[in-house]
This record gives C-alpha cells, structure tokens and sequence, in this order.
C-alpha cells in the first residue's frame, strides 16, 4: 500500500515527538542513577551527566546493610498487598452497582461520590476518627483511611457501562445471580481496566508514607517510603549510626537522596512490564464469539 507524502510527514513527526517523550521520561531516571554510582566529589562540582563518575556502592552498602531498611520493605509489601486488594474490592462493590441505571437512588449515591472528590473531612478528624477506632499503630490505619480513590470509582463505573448488557442478561436467564454475573462475566471482561486499577492502587499504596507518618509511631512498622524519607532527611545521622568516617558521610549526604528514590522506585518499574500488556488488549477480544 502507497504511504502518501502527508502521511510519511505525519508518522516522522510523531516518531519526533514520542523521542522527546521518552527522553523526558528517562532522562531524570538515569540522572538520579548515575549520582547513586558516584563520587562525593563529582556530585558536589555538578559534573554528572548520565554516567557515574568516581563510581562507587558505598551509600547503597550503608543503605542495604540497615537491618530497618528491611523490615520497611517487608512492611511495604505487605501493606501495598492487602491494601490493593482492599482498595480494588471495596471500589468494584462501589462502581458496579452505580454502572446501573435502574439503581435506586443512583443519582443521590453518584453525587455523594463526586462531593468527596473535591470536599474532605480534614485532617484532624480523620486522625481522631483512627484513633478512636484503635487502629493507630497497625496496618489498617495505613490501607483503610485512602481505601477508596473516587476518580478510579469513575473510571471503572464508566468501563461497567460500557460492556455488553445483553451478556448479563444472558447469564441472568441461565441462573446466574447478580454476585456470579460479576465474578465469571463482568470480570474477566474487564481484565485491562483491573491490571490499570491494580498498577495505579499499587504505586499509591507503595509510596505512601504520609499516612504512616502520622499514624505510626513504631519504626518496626514503618514503609520503604517513610523509612527512605527520614534517611533522606538525616543522612548524617544514618552515616554516623553505620559506623562511617568522614569521607564515608560526605559520600552519603551527597547520594542519599538518589539512592533512596531508586530503591523505592525500582520494585514498581520491575513489576510494570508484567501488568502493561493488559493494557494494549482489546476488552470485548473474543466475548461474543459463538
């Protein structure tokens, strides 16, 4: 097929602009990279590019041998587990029923949903609201309090909307009840929207910390995220706790902060390319074959 002049030009420019893109993205990634690879010396003249200079692993070693360090990333899977489950199973109970139309009082509901978008109860009541629950100090005051994204609610009520009635209504005149119909129907339909709900849940729950910060007081019980942002914010003390000299230290207030954001970040990068080929499938690919 004959590719006119108009559209060579077309796909230059977007083959252009997608560089640009994917410049912008990576570039401040390996920048971060190659200042956790390098020499005190270097990073304090402005010397680093994309490559490390003076090339060294010794704020990763002080970091890495932190027996905290650890325990914060254990705590951080386990909250960004439970947490994305709670957060996908009470939005789907939440966006599905609004999906329907014949909902009672869906309008009411609907309504209610967006106010929290743009309306909160504060700060300080939600705190007192934890703390009278005695849930201070353990990991439902980090997943339960931000459970519920009302943005994500929206999208995924809209993709319910979008699926093919008449597959419900068939599954309804088989026998199927409301619960089967959204367990062995709606759901797997609705694959790529979940993996995206999953990935955006995930990341959030992953680097949250403020919520930690004000509802946990046992360094036991801390994040990756909150652990990495008081080490951000006492390099010094982390250096002289490790037993480091003074070169040691200088090396660390000087990298800390890079060494930190990628050990935080490099766990989600890892896991993105197993959820991001649910995202380039069709929904409806082979729904209503036969």
């Amino acid at each position: 097929m004959k590719v006119s002049r108009g559209e060579k030009i077309f796909n230059i420019m977007n083959i252009i602009i997608m560089i640009i893109v994917i410049i912008a993205t990576l570039y401040p990634f390996l920048y971060l990279t190659a200042i956790s690879f390098s020499s005190e010396k270097y990073v304090y003249a402005g010397e680093i590019t994309l490559l490390p200079k003076g090339f060294t692993m010794k704020t990763y070693q002080v970091l890495l041998s932190e027996k905290l360090f650890w325990i914060s990333y254990k705590n951080t899977i386990v909250y960004t587990l439970v947490g994305t489950f709670i957060s996908l199973f009470l939005s789907t109970l939440l966006a599905y029923p609004l999906s329907k139309k014949h909902l009672k009082g869906r309008g009411i509901i609907l309504g209610l949903v967006v106010f929290t978008m743009f309306f909160s109860g504060g700060l300080i009541p939600t705190y007192l609201l934890v703390n009278a629950l005695g849930m201070r100090n353990t990991i439902w005051a980090v997943v339960i309090p931000g459970a519920i994204n009302t943005y994500y609610v929206i999208v995924m009520k809209t993709f319910f909307e979008g699926l093919p009635v008449e597959l419900e209504e068939a599954a309804a005149i088989d026998g199927m009840n409301t619960y089967g119909i959204l367990l062995h129907i709606v759901l797997p339909l609705s694959m790529p929207m979940m993996a995206a709900m999953t990935l955006f849940y995930a990341v959030g729950m992953w680097n949250n910390w403020f919520g930690p910060f004000i509802y946990l007081d046992k360094r036991e019980l801390f994040p990756a995220a909150l652990y990495l942002r008081n080490i951000i914010a006492g390099a010094q003390q982390t250096a002289v706790s490790s037993g480091s000299n003074i070169g040691d230290l200088e090396q660390i207030e000087a990298t800390v902060k890079s060494a930190a954001m990628i050990l935080t970040a490099l766990p989600i990068i890892m896991v993105y390319p197993f959820l991001q080929k649910y995202f380039v499938k069709g929904v409806m690919i082979g729904s209503l074959k036969g």
